[in-house]
């Protein structure tokens, strides 16, 4: 699956919600490391999750990401790629929720 094809639907849950491009951007780089311009080159380039994730140098705190998405623990999941998506969704789902960016970015 493309992260191309998901970004704007994560975009379009956290409007909404009334939150921004720009803290979703910022959630994303968080967790990630990509500035927003190497954000938007992935976008362009359409890469998958698996490139997407490859390129990243995800936070050391991501690993505090914990919770319930799509019916299974976050924390749980063993497939590697399969939790870093997870983590993704399970920060943008905070963001739509309302939660405080300080809370979202753990640390």
């Amino acid at each position: 699956m493309k992260f191309s094809t998901v970004y704007p639907l994560y975009l379009a849950k956290v409007e909404k919600k009334g939150r921004s491009k720009a803290e979703l951007d910022q959630v994303v780089s968080w967790l990630t490391g990509f500035d927003n311009n190497k954000l938007q080159e992935l976008i362009n380039e359409g890469v998958n999750f698996e490139t997407f994730f490859q390129q990243a140098k995800l936070h050391p705190n991501a690993c505090l990401i914990t919770g319930l998405i799509c019916g299974y623990r976050v924390e749980e999941i063993d497939h590697p790629l399969t939790q870093q998506v997870r983590y993704l969704d399970k920060l943008v789902d905070e963001l739509a929720k309302g939660k405080k960016m300080e809370k979202i970015l753990r640390g």
